[in-house]
């Protein structure tokens, strides 16, 4: 199988509760400033909290929360140069979503517990606006995903020919 003894009996342990603590505090500041990257983190977390945390577990922690700072980044609608710079088109574009089944979305996020983070997919319909199904969970695991998009599917099914617009392409 191609898979180390330690991974295969490898149970990953829980946040600690200083590490918890300072999840919130980063979120706090991060809801705050939505500029700041882990190194003015680090600053503020020194100057008002005098927690000496080092940068890369900063980093770490914010990506485990699926934070990140926005601030200008490159501009990724020029091309660049060779093959692995393809830019993809947008294909719904020239699209009108009118009736329902035509177009799903799918969207994350986590909320913030007493002790932890949870994380929510949806999985909505565009032309609709209705959520057809969610689910929560306590890790970004892939069957999380999956457990979320199969009652959307057995309740709604694929779309029907008769309900699709005709001359109109379905993107998978």
């Amino acid at each position: 199988m191609e898979i180390s003894r330690s991974s295969y009996y490898y149970v990953p342990r829980p946040e600690s509760e200083a590490t918890i603590k300072l999840m919130n505090r980063i979120d706090e500041i991060f809801t705050n400033n939505l500029d700041y990257r882990r190194r003015m983190m680090r600053k503020v977390l020194i100057r008002e909290d005098g927690l000496y945390v080092n940068r890369k577990r900063i980093r770490r922690l914010m990506q485990k929360m699926g934070i990140c700072a926005i601030y200008p980044g490159k501009n990724i609608s020029k091309p660049g140069k060779g093959l692995l710079h393809k830019i993809y088109p947008y294909l719904l574009r020239h699209l009108s979503i009118t009736v329902p089944i035509h177009v799903w979305c799918t969207d994350i996020t986590y909320i913030r517990m007493k002790r932890g983070f949870i994380y929510l997919v949806a999985v909505m319909d565009w032309g609709t606006k209705k959520i057809l199904s969610w689910e929560i969970s306590q890790s970004l695991d892939n069957r999380f995903y999956v457990s979320a998009l199969k009652p959307a599917l057995a309740q709604r099914g694929p779309a029907k020919s008769e309900t699709a617009p005709k001359n109109k392409t379905f993107v998978a």
